[in-house]
């Protein structure tokens, strides 16, 4: 495959899961915005944090305030990670490669960034957020839907879905970091409504809520929460699920080319982080160290791949 196809197909995927995270995100802040009983507007500011927007945010806004920053991450063309730059981004993508792609994928896809664009031409306001949240992660979900069920299992669907999971790990990761001092509550806040609605709200985020209890019940405590995000090797949105899959497509790759890179080492390497330690022992270490060293590990791997796999030759 030339490297211009497999960058644009690592992109495209890149770019649709960045947009359905960003909408989660949207939703997190405000229902937390929600619990607060003073200042909701500070919430946004962690919210934009987590997102990696907070910085070219406050470069054009003078005060953080939920409708503006609503709408930054919504559809804010100064922002390439808001949603409707993000899908922009995929379609844009998916013409660079759109005869590796299906009809169907092509179609899902185009259709997706026509919703988007007609839906986030104006500003959303409050009373039609959830309704946009959902067209969002519904457009998106077609995609990927259309991806799993078109698609052959060659060398395009393996970087359609490294693409996605090295997007879906690093959102995790910004979500558990940033709020990881709601999973380690201080004494004065463990067991309040608001506590219980943060640590709620977190699984919310990423559609973990129903999983979590099937596996550790209706009772939230930091530990298994955290335990669920980081190391559940069936949760589709944890950290170890995510990365699994990252090396095993990578590893698919090697097969279909008859060759090995360092970004193999560097996925394994990455991989064994998870399977050599258990939630006690990433805590004494610190969960919020844990979580950069992942984030800086992603980063070098995601590098490493386009050195590889020559994306811009």
């Amino acid at each position: 495959m030339l490297g211009k196809t497999a960058n644009g197909l690592f992109w495209m995927y890149r770019y649709i899961e960045r947009a359905e995270n960003t909408s989660r995100l949207v939703e997190t802040g405000q229902r937390i915005a929600l619990t607060r009983l003073d200042s909701p507007d500070d919430e946004w500011h962690s919210v934009m944090q987590t997102a990696g927007v907070a910085k070219a945010y406050n470069r054009s806004h003078d005060a953080v305030t939920k409708e503006a920053a609503i709408d930054w991450m919504l559809r804010a063309k100064e922002n390439p990670s808001s949603v409707l730059s993000a899908i922009s981004s995929a379609r844009q993508n998916a013409r660079v490669v759109r005869t590796a792609l299906t009809h169907d994928v092509w179609e899902a896809m185009n259709g997706c960034y026509m919703a988007l664009k007609d839906v986030l031409a104006r500003r959303v306001n409050e009373r039609d957020l959830p309704a946009v949240i959902d067209l969002i992660k519904e457009r998106t979900a077609l995609v990927r839907g259309t991806t799993q069920g078109t698609l052959l299992r060659n060398d395009i669907f393996n970087f359609a879905r490294i693409g996605t999971f090295l997007e879906r790990a690093d959102n995790i990761a910004r979500i558990l970091d940033v709020k990881y001092y709601v999973l380690l509550p201080s004494v004065y806040s463990v067991g309040s409504s608001i506590d219980n609605v943060q640590w709620e709200t977190i699984l919310r985020a990423v559609s973990a809520r129903g999983g979590y209890r099937m596996v550790h019940g209706s009772q939230a405590s930091p530990r298994d929460i955290a335990q669920f995000l980081v190391l559940d090797r069936k949760m589709p949105r944890s950290l170890e699920f995510s990365v699994t899959k990252i090396r095993d497509n990578l590893e698919y790759l090697a097969l279909d080319y008859g060759e090995r890179h360092r970004s193999h080492e560097l996925a394994e390497s990455l991989k064994q982080r998870f399977t050599a330690h258990d939630i006690d022992a990433i805590f004494d270490y610190g969960l919020h160290e844990f979580l950069q060293d992942v984030l800086g590990s992603l980063n070098e791997l995601g590098q490493q791949i386009e050195k590889d796999y020559r994306f811009y030759e």
